[in-house]
């Protein structure tokens, strides 16, 4: 089978830009050793063979994931299912989990116009380069971020990244915002549990420095599912033992698309987006169907305990916070208008196991075909365009 893959647009989403706010770039092994200063290249993120295997490692020895397995797309077009793609070699990968130029190829061949771009090796939210120190933390993550703007610079308006912040120092954090941001940066990405590393919660006026660079630049956060020690844990917790790998999965992939309840309602509890009402919060690769019910669940019981903000959750909510969409499609006009249709994205996950592929637009057709022409015209583009000002 070729590794081209032919698509064709269903009608519902012709003459849309479909913007896709949500992939991931499978980093190559020299990504770090080619741009690291010679004193440093033991120690930056670079592949070896760890317990027998071939393993991403930081600090010389630090283990940070298995080698490659962010892909289940392989180069024949197929894809892997279940837990399979954890022993996919990396020769076997499509290119377009790579390789920019192939992925853009992809995105032509799928009718899709503009991809968003979040990490794998060092944590989707940068949490797994902790084991390491923090030089070669901040070493590792500019690394990143300055690797990402090239592929942005250079992809015509294609892909755009969304820069890791070194969010272990709010200094740091602030001053590598402003060094992306003289690249072209259009959103952030960070951990929605410092307070895990003994730091401030995202509540504390600790770091009103990074919102307020954020606000500044109309940078949206960006909150990616598994971005922290305690996000990423809602993958096993709870899972029986006796199910087999491929149960694991399901299973895994189900609650960790749902752990953003537990970020969502913390800074809606919070009460500091009153404090900066224009600041944009995008909760990435959550879903959506379950967002209704959540604030009405959270309105209710807040009333029950008597607990008062000057906004609703559903206020702050339809005011600066998005939910991004892929699987749903039985319910998604309904979810989609009870949320507010102004603050839904779509996404792909490309080319991770629980991603739309082979033909991400055909499989929600359907689906997209229930909304009104506008509402279609938002959802799947513009509303992406407007809260990360892409240049479309």
């Amino acid at each position: 089978m070729s590794e081209t893959v032919e698509f064709n647009q269903p009608s519902v989403f012709h003459d849309i830009p479909v913007v896709d706010v949500d992939t991931h770039l499978t980093e190559p092994a020299d990504l770090w050793l080619s741009r690291a200063p010679a004193r440093l290249r033991e120690r930056v993120p670079q592949v070896k063979e760890h317990d027998g295997a071939l393993s991403w490692v930081i600090d010389r020895d630090r283990y940070m994931g298995p080698a490659f397995s962010s892909s289940a797309v392989r180069r024949d077009g197929s894809k892997a299912p279940g837990a399979e793609f954890l022993s996919l070699p990396f020769e076997d990968l499509t290119h377009a989990a790579y390789d920019p130029k192939a992925r853009i190829a992809f995105m032509d061949q799928a009718g899709i116009t503009a991809q968003l771009v979040y990490p794998n090796v060092l944590g989707f939210g940068g949490h797994k380069a902790m084991v390491a120190d923090p030089e070669i933390r901040l070493l590792s993550t500019q690394i990143y971020n300055d690797a990402m703007m090239e592929i942005q610079a250079e992809s015509d308006g294609r892909l755009f990244a969304m820069a890791l912040m070194p969010w272990w120092d709010v200094d740091e954090a602030v001053r590598e915002l402003e060094r992306c941001q003289q690249m072209g940066l259009r959103g952030i990405n960070t951990n929605p549990d410092p307070h895990s590393h003994g730091l401030p919660e995202l509540g504390d006026p600790h770091w009103h420095p990074l919102w307020e660079k954020c606000v500044e630049y109309d940078l949206p956060i960006n909150f990616h599912i598994g971005a922290s020690d305690e996000s990423q844990s809602w993958f096993s917790a709870g899972c029986w033992p006796s199910h087999d790998a491929d149960k694991q999965i399901a299973y895994g992939a189900t609650a960790v698309a749902i752990s953003n309840f537990r970020v969502l309602a913390n800074i809606l509890l919070s009460g500091f987006l009153d404090r900066f009402p224009t600041l944009k919060i995008v909760s990435v690769e959550s879903g959506v169907g379950w967002i209704p019910f959540f604030l009405e669940c959270l309105e209710y019981q807040m009333a029950e305990c008597a607990v008062k903000l000057k906004s609703t959750p559903k206020e702050v909510f339809q005011r600066q916070i998005y939910a991004c969409s892929w699987f749903e499609r039985e319910n998604i006009v309904a979810s989609a208008r009870a949320l507010g249709v102004d603050n839904v994205l779509f996404e792909t996950d490309f080319p991770h196991p629980t991603c739309l592929y082979p033909d991400a637009l055909t499989y929600i057709a359907d689906g997209a075909a229930g909304f009104t022409t506008e509402e279609r015209r938002k959802i799947y583009g513009g509303n992406a365009i407007r809260v990360y000002n892409l240049p479309l």
